[in-house]
């Protein structure tokens, strides 16, 4: 089954509530700490979000803009990143879910946004 809507697999660095914010809007998401992967690498992490078919969302930009960059270099896939500033939880709710109303699955394929 294809997905149309994008769903979110958050770092260890994301807030859990949020997780729980998008699941209660009807959007799919995963913490880290949910899938058993607190204290893993950052490449493991994305590794992860893409075996889940998943867009990663985090707020430790500079590792993840050269993992993305890597990942170009590389011909390599990913899900979509995104970047998000530290705010309240609700903040970057809202911010979400302008990009999970408007962005697709396919058209967030190897994209990298900031909220």
């Amino acid at each position: 089954m294809n997905r149309i809507f994008i769903g979110l697999y958050l770092d260890e660095d994301v807030n859990v509530i949020l997780a729980d914010l998008l699941r209660n809007r009807g959007f799919e998401a995963l913490s880290a700490r949910e899938a058993g992967q607190l204290g893993k690498t950052d490449e493991e992490q994305l590794a992860h979000a893409i075996s889940q078919g998943l867009t990663l969302l985090t707020h430790n930009r500079v590792d993840f803009e050269a993992l993305a960059q890597a990942y170009f270099a590389a011909n390599q896939e990913h899900c979509g990143i995104i970047f998000a500033v530290r705010r309240p939880a609700q903040e970057i709710l809202r911010r979400l879910l302008v990009i999970l109303n408007q962005v697709t699955v396919d058209e967030m394929k190897n994209q990298v946004r900031y909220i």
